[in-house]
């Protein structure tokens, strides 16, 4: 009887909570699932989290909370105007899409006391969950999440939860002035989505996560916003919403009209087979990388190269800090991985079993010659008549191996991600040394944002046309395969280095990794590729075409797969991988990290090496699917 009534009580409690949200977000077709899982919006489906039958206050709340978050966010967001300004790295995106979140919820539980309660209990939680209550070193707490506090903290003091308070006090007054500004325009523009995404923008650019806009477009686009912004507030919200999608590409073409012209005048060039001309008015165009066009096949700008190499570096990683700052990071490292440690550990033992049992001597029976068997002797007591028989020890076929962990160091993995790729780094070389196994473990990154010295002598030299790649690059030697574990561990927490992490040119940090590969003596050799993401790099790709990095990048994986030198290996967190290597997966959550690592090497290191290979490519198509 009890349950039934505690059952009936969720169920009540489930069908209040979607009609409170339906009537907040006043989208009254809104359709609420209750799945397991956090909560997200999927057009006008929105996933709440799954209650359980008991439905303890604190639950009651998250789910409040949750279903609050959501409601805002269907009443107060507009996907066209969020999508307009939206930045091109994933990092800038996160940052972004956190900085629009706490506008709605901020603005639209302005005047809804118990709204703004829940979302400060649901704020509270997540800090808590992330371990912010526990950080007390500014380099603890991400970038993206800093900055999104600090928007919440402007806009709104008390939506700060007293568990990030702390933390956040280290980051204030930290940004600069241009950061400083931004955030009072977050704060002022709130009630306008135009104005507030012109608003993140600079605040992600004043923070080197994104490019800055041109002041011209700015400008065209504030007055378009104002207009658009109050009729907007003048329209019913019944209103079609084909009819405003027409409205504000009419209003953007208006804006815009030297866009407009360039993009049409692209078009005529086209048509008429002018390739070259085409090419020249998309690199004077102010529209941007985004409007120029690929050069013609065959073109000399498509190969890939870059515009100087005087400024890249191959660095230690001890060269990078001090050593009492490598200690520190390196016991960080160790304090917020400890219950990671275990679960990778033991398949770290694992790994181990199965090289060990590669490598472990087998005996040859019944021979004239040799080791007396003394495990046949009770044959002759039995019957004098038979021979003695001998056994010989024989090594199995085991090749000597190297192993090579190329990390991304790219900003994107900034937090979770680099933490977890580090200690797995960590538990992988000391694994593989205990075995015979050689380990590498290197990262690669920029030296600066926008490019560095490289982008500033392209500036000097007046800016010549197609210039190949515009950053410096940083390849970072963590452990190099000759050094032992216990010399080397220190450097993997330069990982967790605040401004370490940059952006990501993975081609020519694939084919560093693959040459040092080669000029080692051992048989075997395995590279394995940790990445989130495609290769970006904002300078570059500003001056290139689109796919100028990625396009390389696939060139390099082919080349080293052809050849068959090297095995070639890639995980992605977050990011399909499989489209760039052919032995790939891809993993939704960094957790996964340290378990996939071990059950790929052991999968490697099988003695039918092919069939182990199916098995895996199965599951992973599997888990993509």
């Amino acid at each position: 009887m009890t349950a039934n009534n505690d059952q009936g009580r969720a169920e009540d409690f489930k069908r209040a909570t979607a009609n409170a949200l339906r009537a907040m977000a006043q989208t009254p077709d809104v359709e609420v699932a209750y799945q397991p899982g956090p909560s997200g919006l999927a057009g006008k489906r929105a996933r709440l989290p799954a209650p359980s039958r008991a439905l303890a206050p604190p639950e009651m709340a998250k789910l409040r909370g949750a279903a609050d978050s959501l409601a805002l966010r269907l009443r107060y967001h507009d996907n066209a105007i969020h999508a307009a300004r939206t930045p091109a790295s994933k990092e800038a995106r996160e940052a972004y899409d956190s900085l629009e979140q706490a506008r709605v919820e901020i603005f639209g539980a302005e005047h809804m006391a118990g709204v703004a309660a829940n979302l400060r209990g649901k704020l509270n939680e997540e800090c808590e969950s992330e371990g912010l209550d526990r950080m007390t070193q500014r380099e603890q707490l991400p970038l993206v999440t800093a900055i999104s506090l600090l928007a919440r903290e402007r806009m709104d003091p008390a939506s700060v939860p007293e568990s990030a308070k702390k933390i956040l006090a280290l980051w204030r007054d930290t940004l600069g002035e241009d950061a400083e500004t931004a955030l009072d325009e977050l704060a002022a523009t709130r009630a306008n989505q135009a104005r507030y995404t012109k608003a993140a923008r600079k605040l992600l650019a004043a923070v080197h996560l994104a490019e800055a806009e041109s002041e011209a477009t700015e400008e065209d686009e504030s007055e378009n916003a104002d207009d658009s912004g109050e009729e907007t507030s003048q329209q019913d919200n019944t209103q079609d919403s084909d009819a405003q999608s027409r409205t504000q590409e009419e209003a953007m073409l208006a804006a815009q009209p030297e866009m407009a012209e360039s993009e049409a005048s692209e078009q005529d060039s086209e048509e008429d087979s002018d390739a070259d001309d085409a090419s020249a008015d998309a690199e004077d165009s102010p529209a941007g990388p985004q409007q120029r066009r690929p050069p013609a096949h065959g073109d000399e700008s498509t190969a890939y190269r870059a515009f100087t190499r005087t400024h890249d570096e191959e660095i230690d990683a001890e060269d990078l800090c001090d050593p009492d700052e490598l200690s520190r990071l390196r016991q960080q490292l160790d304090q917020q991985l400890q219950h990671l440690h275990a679960v990778v550990a033991k398949l770290a033992n694992r790994l181990q079993r199965r090289l060990q049992a590669q490598q472990t001597r087998a005996w040859e029976f019944d021979l004239e010659e040799g080791m007396l068997d003394a495990a046949r002797l009770s044959r002759i007591i039995v019957d004098p008549l038979l021979a003695l028989t001998y056994k010989r020890e024989r090594d199995t076929d085991f090749r000597d191996t190297v192993v090579t962990l190329l990390i991304d160091n790219s900003g994107s993995m900034r937090g979770r991600p680099i933490t977890v790729a580090a200690m797995c780094g960590d538990i992988l070389a000391r694994t593989l040394e205990r075995c015979a196994v050689k380990v590498e473990v290197l990262g690669f990154t920029t030296r600066a944002w926008k490019g560095g010295q490289s982008r500033e002598q392209w500036v000097a030299a007046g800016k010549p046309p197609a210039p190949g790649r515009l950053n410096d690059l940083r390849h970072i030697i963590y452990k190099s395969a000759d050094t032992p574990w216990r010399r080397a561990r220190k450097n993997l927490g330069l990982m967790l280095r605040e401004g370490l992490l940059k952006e990501n040119i993975d081609g020519e940090a694939l084919l560093w990794a693959y040459r040092r590969l080669l000029a080692r003596p051992e048989h075997r050799r395995i590279l394995m590729v940790i990445s989130d993401g495609a290769p970006v790099d904002d300078s570059t790709l500003s001056v290139n075409s689109g796919n100028y990095l990625e396009r390389h990048l696939r060139d390099v994986i082919r080349d080293i797969e052809t050849r068959e030198l090297v095995e070639l290996i890639a995980i992605g967190i977050g990011h399909d991988v499989t489209r760039y290597y052919r032995r790939a997966v891809t993993i939704v959550d960094a957790e996964e990290l340290g378990g996939t690592m071990m059950r790929k090497l052991t999968e490697l290191f099988d003695e039918d090496e092919a069939e182990a290979w199916s098995r895996f490519a199965g599951r992973s198509a599997a888990m993509i699917a």
